[in-house]
Parts: structure tokens; sequence; C-alpha cells
């Protein structure tokens, strides 16, 4: 694996399109905001599909669902240690890493611990089976 291959748990700034946005046919998030990796699976054609989760400091609203990040995987993932922060996990961006023009920068900021990453994917995967999960594709 190259060492700029994105793997589930890493944190990265990303232009990250909120689905509300993307009803309103917005294209582009409108600012950089540390994101997370929940999974990497290659499509048909043999691509990289990543689906990233947000990071935000805005508690998450009634009927939302969310993990709260512990400080210990704050420091871990290079987030700010002085904000309660949260893992969105009810919205994913899809992007395909070959033809992402939204992923600038594969520098991450750090990597959840494999415990956090398996805890985010597994809610995610619960809300997908419950058809909870929306998505917005980026390429």
């Amino acid at each position: 694996m190259i060492a700029d291959f994105p793997a589930a748990g890493q944190v990265f700034d990303y232009h990250y399109l909120w689905k509300w946005q993307a009803d309103r046919a917005e294209t582009e998030g409108r600012k950089k905001r540390p994101s997370c990796v929940v999974i990497v699976v290659t499509n048909q054609a043999g691509q990289h599909v990543m689906f990233i989760a947000p990071i935000t400091s805005k508690a998450p609203g009634p009927g939302r669902s969310a993990l709260e990040i512990p400080q210990t995987e704050a420091r871990r993932a290079g987030l700010e240690m002085d904000l309660r922060l949260w893992v969105i996990l009810d919205e994913l961006n899809a992007d395909i890493l070959e033809t992402s023009y939204t992923l600038e920068e594969r520098t991450t900021r750090g990597s959840f611990s494999p415990a956090f990453t398996d805890a985010i994917l597994r809610e995610v995967q619960r809300l997908r089976a419950a058809g909870g999960l929306k998505l917005s594709n980026r390429s």
C-alpha cells in the first residue's frame, strides 16, 4: 500500500459537502474541515471509493447520529484538544480516490485507534441497514 493511500480511521482536512448542500445542487464544500475515512472499497471499475464522515464541534441535533470523540482519540487524530468534537455518522461523502477533485492534500492529521474506527464503522453499517444513511457523491 502506498504511503498516501487513505485508510479507515485516518483524519485529514477535506472540503466536506453536507447533504443539505448537495440537495441544493451545490457541488463544493464551503470550507475544509477535519474529516474521517470510514472505509475504502473497490468499485466494479477497480477504483477506490472512500466513504468520508465529517467532524464537527457543533453538537449534533435531535435525530442525528454521531459519536463524541474522546480526548485521547482527538490527540491521536491531530484534532483540537480544547473543544468537544463529534464524528457525524448518518451522512457521508462518497469520493473516488483516482478522480477526486476535492481531495487536494493527502497528508493526514493523524488517525483514530482501531477500536474507535471500528465503532464508527459498526454504527455506519447499522444506519445503512436501517435506511438512515445519507450519501453525497463527490466524483
